[in-house]
C-alpha cells in the first residue's frame, strides 16, 4: 500500500490465515533497520530476525500473545541480516476485521532500544558467532491446523543468555503505540474505500441490538463523556459512547515529541465490556463494588485508576447508575466518566451534580422512547 510506504517506523504486517504466517508487508524503516531488502523480508516467517542469543522466554511471550490474539510489548534482542544483534521493542497488535471480530493480520512494530551505558565485554564469554544464527535459523515442519501459532517460534531451544539486557523507556513504548496508532489510521483509511473497516481491539457487535435513530439523536446531544451498557445481554456490552468518551481515551503529547494519540474509534468500543478501560492498576476491589451496585440496581460513584487507548493512565471520578424504562424495569446503565486530572467547565456545579445532569438527560431520553417502543432500529 502506498500509504503505507509514507509512514514514519519500523514495521511489518503478516498474514496468519497463510501457511507459515508469513510477512506481507514490510515498511522501509524495517528495511534500514535490519538490512533486509523488503522483497526478501516478503513470504517469510517473523523468526527470521531471532539469533543464538534471542531470549526464549521473550520468544515464549510473544507466540502466547498471537495464539491470544491480544496486543503484547516485549524488549528482544534481533538480528540483522549482517548477523549483527540489536535491541528493539516490539509491539505487537491484532488487526481484527471491525465487523466480525476475525484477525485479518498481526502487527509488529521495532523500536530500536538505545544503551542505557557504553557496552561492557565479559571476559572469557565469546560473542555468539554467525554460523549459531544460521543454525537457529533452520526451518522446522510441524503438522497444524493453523497457522497463527507460527510466527516468533523459537527455533533456537538452548536459551542462550544474551549480553547487556536493555531496557525500553517510557518514550520508547509511547513511540511504539504512537506508530501503531498511525498504521491503524492508515489501514482504516485504505480500508473505508473498500468496506473492509479494521479495528486493533476486538469487539465483536454481531447479536448487539442497534439503537434507533431517534434514541442516538437524543443522545447525542448530552455534552458528557458517558457509555450504555445491556445487562440483558451476555457481558454486559456497551451499546452506546458518546463523543466525549471517545475523546477521553485518546491525549494529545507525549513527552517532548508533542505526539497526538487518537482515542478509540466507536467501531473498536460497541461490543465491549467496560472493562476495555482497566488495567494493571485498575483496584479489583472497586470493580467488585461496581459489579455489587448493578446486581442491586443501585448507583455508584467510585474513583478508579482506568487506561487510554495508548496505555497512560487516568484518574476516572466513574459514576454508575440504572436506566430504567417506561415499564421501571432496568433497560441500560450509563457510566458516565470523568478525567480528574483535566481542566472542565462546570458551569459553577460540582463534578458530581455535572455527571448525575448526564443521567438524568439519558432517563428522559429512554423513558421518552420507551413508552412509545422506539429504543431499538426497527428491523430489531
Amino acid at each position: 500500500m502506498e500509504e503505507l510506504d509514507e509512514l514514519r517506523g519500523s514495521f511489518l504486517l503478516t498474514d496468519p490465515a497463510m501457511p507459515g504466517h508469513p510477512i506481507v508487508y514490510a515498511s522501509r524503516g524495517l528495511a534500514a533497520l535490519t538490512g533486509y531488502p523488503r522483497r526478501e523480508l516478503l513470504g517469510r516467517n517473523a523468526r527470521l530476525f531471532q539469533g543464538a542469543a534471542t531470549d526464549r522466554a521473550a520468544v515464549s511471550g510473544v507466540r502466547e500473545a498471537v495464539r491470544a490474539q491480544r496486543a503484547h510489548q516485549v524488549a528482544i534482542l534481533n538480528y540483522r541480516r549482517d548477523g549483527s544483534p540489536h535491541w528493539v521493542l516490539l509491539h505487537l497488535a491484532p488487526v481484527f476485521h471491525a465487523a466480525d471480530g476475525r484477525v485479518l493480520h498481526f502487527l509488529a512494530v521495532q523500536v530500536p532500544i538505545a544503551p542505557a551505558s557504553p557496552p561492557r565485554r565479559h571476559p572469557g564469554r565469546p560473542a555468539p558467532l554467525a554460523a549459531c544464527r544460521e543454525e537457529a535459523r533452520g526451518e522446522e515442519e510441524l503438522p497444524c491446523a493453523s497457522h497463527v501459532g507460527e510466527v516468533f517460534v523459537d527455533i533456537d531451544k538452548r536459551g542462550l543468555e544474551a549480553e547487556e539486557l536493555r531496557i525500553a523507556s517510557g518514550c520508547d513504548k509511547e513511540m511504539a503505540l504512537s506508530t501503531a496508532n498511525n498504521i491503524f489510521s492508515t489501514l482504516n483509511r485504505y480500508s473505508k474505500l473498500t468496506g473492509l473497516v479494521v479495528c486493533e481491539r476486538r469487539c465483536d457487535s454481531v447479536g448487539i441490538p442497534a439503537l434507533s435513530s431517534s434514541l442516538n439523536l437524543s443522545l447525542g446531544r448530552i455534552k458528557q463523556s458517558f457509555v450504555l451498557t445491556d445487562r440483558h445481554l451476555p457481558d454486559m456490552p456497551i451499546v452506546y459512547a458518546s463523543d466525549a468518551f471517545l475523546s477521553l481515551t485518546g491525549k494529545d503529547f507525549c513527552c517532548s515529541n508533542h505526539l497526538t494519540y487518537p482515542g478509540y474509534s466507536r467501531e473498536e468500543i460497541l461490543g465491549c465490556n467496560c472493562r476495555f478501560l482497566n488495567g494493571p492498576g485498575t483496584s479489583a476491589e472497586v470493580l467488585e463494588e461496581i459489579n455489587q451496585h448493578i446486581c442491586r440496581e443501585e448507583a455508584c460513584t467510585v474513583h478508579l485508576l482506568n487506561y487510554r487507548k495508548d496505555g497512560s493512565t487516568f484518574r476516572d471520578l466513574l459514576h454508575v447508575s440504572p436506566i430504567r424504562n417506561s415499564s421501571g424495569k432496568v433497560a441500560f446503565h450509563v457510566w458516565v466518566h470523568l478525567d480528574e486530572s483535566a481542566k472542565h467547565d462546570f458551569s459553577g456545579l460540582t463534578p458530581e451534580v455535572w455527571q448525575l445532569g448526564a443521567v438524568g438527560a439519558v432517563r428522559v431520553a429512554v423513558r421518552s422512547l420507551s413508552a412509545s417502543g422506539s429504543l431499538l432500529r426497527p428491523s430489531q
